[in-house]
């Protein structure tokens, strides 16, 4: 693999992302239904695009989400939808749009408390713990974040109830519904103001990081890490997911301390703490470590035994 001549260096000026520039053609800039590049396409689960070219924007989300809507109901979906945003610029302004659609067609949504970012494994753990032992009722979720994808991208998935990606028979109905609704000027999508959404009676706080930071203990024996004189050491890079090693390092594991050992991958991925297909805090037992990937960024958990 070759390695990049600007790994570990600051980002230089012409990388640098014009913000205002990039929010401004998220609202200002319709896309072209005709034009290919414009059009609503899903990749693995989720579509992902630039303002800057046409390819996100707030005619893609409100779209795409009256879509899912659709599909919700098509498929007796009617429990809540697990709404989380990764840090990627354009991710504020399409959760406002979904949940603009999402409210004005009685969806519960379930959104993190104070604009917290989410890692996608927040939300399918928060998916699959609600649907345990459910047949009916079931919850699903929407992740926006286009994951490793560069900062002037958005993205925006549909995990369907078993928390996971969505299939790609689920993908292509939204995507053919999405790009229906862009053909015909955003007819039939119902919305209603974003400051009417937050308040409306469907729209709850969810507690994404406590609920994922408790339930470790399900999958990691934490007396036995206590027991055997192990700690913790913490490099956090930055991401949706760096807010989430604090409290763990903090309440399960112990002080923060920087140590490392070899590695032999096993994924601790069971309840929907982690899957290797997602991008979040994805915890994977590597011999005494514990590793995670956002993106391009890298963040590691190092367990050693003490001096």
């Amino acid at each position: 693999m070759t390695v990049s001549p600007f790994a570990g260096k600051p980002a230089t000026p012409a990388m640098l992302v014009n913000v205002p520039k990039l929010i401004t053609a998220y609202y200002a800039d319709a896309p072209d239904p005709s034009v290919p590049g414009q059009r609503v396409a899903f990749g693995t689960s989720g579509h992902r695009g630039s303002a800057l070219d046409a390819a996100f924007n707030e005619d893609h989300i409100l779209a795409i989400s009256q879509a899912i809507c659709l599909y919700r109901a098509e498929h007796s979906i009617d429990g809540p939808l697990f709404l989380g945003m990764d840090t990627h610029a354009l991710s504020v302004p399409a959760r406002a749009s979904a949940l603009e659609v999402l409210a004005a067609n009685g969806v519960t949504v379930m959104i993190a408390g104070g604009d917290e970012y989410t890692p996608t494994p927040a939300v399918s753990h928060a998916i699959l713990t609600y649907n345990r032992g459910r047949k009916t009722g079931v919850a699903d979720g929407i992740v926006i974040t286009p994951s490793h994808n560069p900062p002037h991208d958005g993205g925006f998935k549909y995990n369907p109830p078993h928390g996971g990606p969505a299939e790609r028979e689920i993908t292509a109905w939204i995507q053919t519904t999405a790009n229906g609704f862009l053909e015909h000027g955003l007819h039939g999508v119902k919305r209603i103001p974003f400051e009417r959404a937050l308040r409306a009676s469907t729209t709850h706080p969810h507690d994404y990081l406590g609920a994922y930071t408790s339930d470790l203990a399900t999958v990691i024996d934490m007396e036995a890490i206590r027991g055997a004189g192990l700690s913790l050491g913490v490099d956090p890079l930055g991401g949706a997911g760096v807010h989430y090693w604090g409290p763990i390092a903090e309440l399960r594991l112990g002080p923060h301390r920087r140590q490392r050992r070899r590695r032999s991958d096993v994924p601790l991925h069971d309840r929907g703490l982690g899957r290797p297909d997602s991008h979040g805090p994805v915890l994977a037992l590597r011999d005494g470590e514990l590793d995670q990937a956002e993106g391009s960024l890298r963040y590691r958990v190092r367990l050693r035994h003490r001096p």
